[in-house]
């Protein structure tokens, strides 16, 4: 059963089979995300919309890799570029369908702000596109809890075949309110191989014209989505706090996931963990 905990206990530490890899001391954020919270809020134009995600697979860099803008229309932009020295992209692939079968994993991840993760349909197989996340999570001091639903990189506009020849994952996501057809916006995270290792280029837009309520935009829809605008936006994530979160869970799972792989990304898909 899920304990909604931070935290291992003695017994998950010294006896469970995560427990050698789980470490409370977080990698220090990498030095360019620094750097960007000190500069703070941005101008929005240097943050292209979810619309344009696709263009990610070109070679070179967007604008702005790193760093936080808040819309004229009141959303939010957080992008994150971590750098992964040793790490493959498709590691990444297997970690969103391991890290969701149960909080003990999840917590692997952000040692001081994950507290349980569980798929909404109950299964325990570690496929994700197509399914929903349930998590709970600190954004900062605050208790958050969402739902995290996966959709292919093809729903997103990208071209798979593309993604596979450049040796490239994209892991994309629609995030909701548990319990509510409230969708708050979209995440993606772009992992490309580089020497020595990779780097992922997060994306995440939320509020403003990238929520919605049910799956489609009806007019009803849409004037009850603009009437409710100035409540969402105090829904919102603090964008600084979303930065150092994402920096922090990112570059720390970094450091010891090609081992993590080496350990249980072979056994897994059998059963035997």
């Amino acid at each position: 059963m899920t304990r909604e905990k931070l935290g291992y206990s003695i017994a998950e530490k010294t006896t469970g089979p995560y427990g050698r890899f789980y470490n409370a001391e977080m990698a220090p954020m990498q030095e360019h995300v620094v750097a960007s919270l000190l500069e703070g809020n941005q101008a929005h134009e240097l943050f292209p919309k979810v619309c344009d995600a696709p263009s990610l697979v070109e070679p070179g860099y967007w604008p702005v890799e790193t760093g936080f803008t808040t819309a004229p229309d009141t959303s939010i932009r957080v992008f994150c570029l971590t750098r992964m020295p040793g790490v493959a992209p498709y590691m990444w692939d297997w970690w969103f369908g391991w890290h969701g079968c149960e909080a003990r994993r999840y917590k692997l991840w952000h040692p001081k702000a994950h507290v349980s993760a569980r798929w909404a349909d109950g299964r325990d197989d570690e496929e994700y596109i197509g399914r929903t996340s349930l998590i709970t999570e600190y954004l900062g001091a605050d208790r958050k809890r969402a739902a995290i639903s996966f959709v292919s990189p093809g729903k997103f506009g990208f071209d798979e075949g593309r993604l596979s020849a450049q040796g490239e994952v994209v892991i994309c996501a629609r995030v909701g309110m548990p319990g509510t057809p409230l969708k708050a916006g979209w995440l993606l995270h772009h992992l490309r191989p580089v020497e020595g290792g990779s780097e992922m280029r997060s994306r995440m837009w939320f509020g403003g014209e990238n929520a919605s309520i049910g799956p489609a935009l009806g007019s009803f829809r849409l004037g009850l989505l603009w009437a409710m605008r100035p409540v969402s936006k105090t829904l919102l994530p603090d964008p600084a706090e979303l930065l150092v979160h994402n920096a922090q869970e990112m570059a720390h799972l970094a450091g010891f996931l090609p081992e993590l792989y080496m350990t249980f990304g072979q056994t897994s898909a059998t059963g035997d963990v």
